[in-house]
């Protein structure tokens, strides 16, 4: 869709669209695999990690695990997130 000052342009038909919201349709299906977070209530503990931003110097700790496919390559990804104890402050540990 080509963006007017009224609205939107369809590139095949011409007419022309004024909607804020609008959808559209693929010639093709999508081929992405969906992507799984998985997390459990039980995976958050407390351990000794400095809030940068009170300097509290506990926080809790979740590992979060994403699997997926993007374009035919298996990635499995983990990510370390602390919030902290006193203020809730949440940060990636990089």
């Amino acid at each position: 869709m080509e963006k007017t000052t009224g609205g939107y342009i369809c590139p095949k038909c011409g007419e022309e669209v004024k909607v804020a919201i609008m959808e559209y349709k693929r010639d093709t299906p999508s081929t992405a695999e969906p992507v799984y977070v998985i997390r459990r209530d039980e995976d958050t503990i407390k351990v000794n990690q400095i809030c940068p931003k009170c300097g509290h110097s506990e926080a809790y700790r979740q590992v979060n695990v994403a699997i997926g496919e993007h374009a035919g390559v298996n990635s499995d990804r983990f990510v370390e997130k602390y919030r902290c104890v006193a203020c809730d402050h949440t940060w990636v540990k990089s």
